[in-house]
C-alpha cells in the first residue's frame, strides 16, 4: 500500500489545500496539484528538485531520487489523472491517448488481495517500484469511486487553472477551486466580454 506521506516541505495538507480531499484521496489531489498551471511552478520539474516532494508523498523510497524517465512517467500520469477528474467534473471524455499513462501503469504493476486486522479486504500493489506506487493511487481512486467520495472530487472550471479540489458545498455544485482565485476572475472576464459585445452592437 502507498506509504503515508511525511509532513515535510511540499507535503499536501489542509493547510496547503484550500479545498482538501479526505485521506487518502488527498494524495491523488496532491499529485494533480503538484504543478500550478497559473504560475507555471512545477514541483516535478527535474529529478533533483522533485526528490524531497516525491519522498514526502511516498512516491519514492527514503533517499531515493527518480530518473529523468521516471519523472516523465509521473508527469504523464499526473496529467492523465487531471483529464480523468475533469471528465466527471463535466469536461470531455478523455481520449485513449490521454488515458494511456494510467492504463500503462495498470498493466505494468501488480496488485494482490490484502486482508487487514479488521477483516477489510483491499487490493494493494506488489513491491515498492515506481509503477507500484503509482498503481496505489489508482487503487485509492477505485476505493473513492466505490465509497462515493470520488463524485465530489473535481477540477476547476477555469481552463487556465484546472486545479483539483474537493466539493464540500451543500448542493455539490461548486465549479471553482477558489472563488477569489478563479471564480471572480472568470466571471469578471465574461462580464467584460458581454459588455464589450453590447457596446459593439449599439
Amino acid at each position: 500500500m502507498l506509504p503515508t506521506p511525511e509532513k515535510g516541505p511540499g507535503a499536501s495538507s489542509p493547510d496547503t489545500e484550500t479545498r482538501p480531499a479526505p485521506e487518502p484521496l488527498n494524495r491523488v489531489q496532491a499529485l494533480i496539484n503538484s504543478v500550478d498551471l497559473v504560475s507555471g511552478i512545477d514541483r516535478l520539474a527535474d529529478p533533483a528538485s522533485s526528490q524531497q516532494w516525491l519522498e514526502a508523498q511516498g512516491l519514492v523510497s527514503p533517499g531515493g531520487c527518480p530518473t529523468t524517465e521516471e519523472l516523465a512517467t509521473i508527469r504523464g500520469f499526473r496529467e492523465a489523472l487531471r483529464a480523468l477528474v475533469a471528465h466527471h467534473s463535466g469536461g470531455p471524455a478523455p481520449t485513449e491517448e490521454q488515458l494511456a499513462p494510467l492504463n500503462g501503469i495498470a498493466r505494468l504493476a501488480t496488485a494482490y488481495v490484502h486482508l487487514d486486522a479488521d477483516g477489510n479486504v483491499r487490493l494493494a500493489p506488489v513491491g515498492e517500484s515506481m509503477a507500484g506506487r503509482l498503481l496505489a493511487l489508482l487503487l485509492v481512486i477505485a476505493d473513492a469511486q466505490r465509497e462515493g467520495s470520488w463524485a465530489h472530487f473535481k477540477t476547476c472550471a477555469n481552463e487556465g487553472c484546472r486545479r483539483a479540489f474537493y466539493d464540500r458545498s451543500r448542493n455539490h455544485r461548486s465549479t471553482w477551486c477558489d472563488m477569489g482565485r478563479c471564480g471572480n476572475r472568470v466571471n469578471n472576464r465574461m462580464f467584460r466580454a458581454r459588455r464589450g459585445h453590447r457596446d459593439t452592437d449599439s
